[in-house]
């Protein structure tokens, strides 16, 4: 049985679509593949990145041997890339079962970060950087 699931995170100005494939066979699964790179590689092996992306694996106790992750992420820097992945990971497990929802949702991962750097406004140097105040 093959089985899809395709979901969509964001973050800052990342965007991730993620695809779920499961299969029956147990031969070359249990990876996360982003952008055509292993997830360790491209996330340059950093630990706090890549524990971020398997964390909502982790808090249902879902054993990813039985699926592959192909990833494909644009914009942004690599910690909103990582951020926008671990929300589509967890949206696309709420859509293969519905019962992990409250679990997923204890722990924040459902919730779409939306923190976004501010607009340069005219008149100042950055978003609220003003000129220095001349009295004189």
């Amino acid at each position: 049985m093959l089985d899809n699931h395709i979901q969509t995170g964001r973050r800052k100005n990342a965007i991730a679509r993620v695809l779920i494939k499961m299969h029956k066979n147990e031969v070359n699964n249990g990876k996360i593949i982003i952008n055509g790179q292993s997830a360790e590689k491209y996330l340059q092996y950093n630990p706090i990145y890549i524990n971020k992306i398997y964390l909502p694996f982790e808090i249902i106790n879902y054993d990813i041997s039985t699926s592959n992750v192909i990833v494909k992420v644009k914009g942004g820097g690599i910690s909103g890339q990582a951020d926008a992945i671990k929300l589509g990971i967890a949206r696309i497990l709420c859509e293969i079962n519905n019962d992990y929802k409250p679990l997923l949702k204890q722990y924040h991962l459902l919730t779409r970060d939306s923190r976004i750097k501010e607009r340069r406004k005219y008149g100042l140097k950055k978003a609220r950087k003003a000129p220095q105040y001349s009295k004189r």
